[in-house]
């Protein structure tokens, strides 16, 4: 057990004394997560999806204003006129919106949709209208048209409310929410692979795992050694980008933190199993980090870390089902986007554990001096 501690120690202390390692580990998935994270954003908690509207409001007396506190307090989220153009509809509020409600004079809220406003967010919008034109109807009829008396009818409690959440189906995954897990584990699976198969190759092509073998060190010992010594480092980046997360990217970990670290380093030694088996099976020393960059490329694009699966044909959801990423990637939004307990991801971390003890038997049984 000393020996393989060693190995997998010193193998770890090599690899962070070089810069490209400090790179790979943390510069490029930090930079990559920001990226991705800002061109994903969705409007706002995915379980509460609020698309961007521009309200114009023409009329200068209160009822004017008293309409936008209460479409505010209905959830709806207002740009300025500078971010027109990401507005999935436009709200135009009339000058005479308020004389015409004291004239007890029906008036009307003039909605349009933006050209390419998707359905759903439409549906959002008119059913946040809806519910204020409800509400300020209510407290009109309740106090009349008197700003103070509608001001503190808007600011009691509702004796009735409504909570509204997601039953079943799940939101799509969005902003830093999606792109931290998705950059954790396709650089996890990058960096295990590739750190993993050139240390594997380069050790053989130098004779030092012959020496090794000379001395009372089991085979075994060396292989495990190995893998041990890329969680460290696998380890050393899922704190690194977790902490980030969670404190400068305000990703939702919450009281799944544990779970959510069990599932990467479950996910960690299935990588770090990999990265043994290829650098054990190719035995081309100058080729094995191309074929590395090159699986794990494939196994992020299949395992969706690039994009939602949710979004996804049928047909790349079920092939995400046979790559260890997308087992390790539907855990993770389980526990952070879907709010899901630890309870709903123990088949994919059964799944993930099926993965690594193949992979650990497969560099055992191929694993060369």
């Amino acid at each position: 057990m000393k020996q393989l501690l060693d190995i997998g120690q010193t193998d770890a202390r090599i690899f962070l004394r070089k810069r490209s390692a400090w790179l790979w580990l943390f510069a490029a998935p930090l930079a990559f997560t920001y990226f991705l994270g800002l061109v994903n954003q969705g409007y706002g908690d995915p379980g509460n999806w609020r698309p961007p509207v521009l309200i114009t409001n023409k009329d200068t007396n209160f009822l004017g204003r008293l309409f936008l506190e209460e479409l505010d307090a209905q959830g709806m989220r207002r740009v300025d006129s500078a971010h027109r153009d990401s507005a999935e509809s436009v709200i135009s509020i009339p000058a005479d919106f308020t004389e015409k409600a004291i004239r007890g004079e029906p008036v009307k809220i003039s909605l349009s949709e933006r050209d390419g406003s998707g359905e759903a967010d439409a549906t959002l919008i008119e059913l946040r209208i809806t519910r204020a034109l409800i509400a300020m109807n209510g407290h009109i009829l309740e106090v009349g048209v008197a700003e103070d008396k509608l001001r503190q009818a808007m600011a009691r409690p509702n004796p009735v409310s409504l909570n509204a959440h997601f039953a079943g189906l799940k939101p799509v995954p969005t902003g830093f929410n999606f792109s931290l897990p998705g950059n954790l584990v396709m650089y996890l699976m990058l960096d295990l692979l590739a750190f993993g198969g050139m240390s594997v190759a380069t050790m053989r092509s130098d004779g030092i795992i012959r020496r090794f073998m000379a001395n009372p060190v089991t085979r075994n010992e060396i292989i495990m050694g190995k893998i041990y010594g890329l969680m460290l480092l696998g380890a050393v980046q899922i704190v690194f980008l977790l902490a980030v997360g969670k404190f400068a990217l305000g990703v939702n970990l919450g009281a799944n933190l544990p779970a959510v670290t069990l599932t990467l380093l479950i996910f960690a030694w299935v990588g770090s199993s990999f990265g043994v088996l290829v650098g054990s099976l190719v035995s081309a020393e100058d080729r094995v980090t191309g074929i590395c960059v090159l699986i794990a490329v494939l196994l992020a694009a299949l395992g969706g870390c690039w994009w939602p699966l949710e979004v996804a044909p049928a047909a790349f959801k079920t092939i995400a089902l046979f790559t260890p990423t997308g087992w390790a990637l539907q855990a993770l939004h389980r526990l952070i986007s879907f709010g899901s307990g630890f309870g709903a991801v123990l088949i994919p971390i059964a799944v993930l554990a099926a993965f690594g003890v193949a992979a650990n038997l497969l560099a055992v049984r191929f694993f060369r001096s």
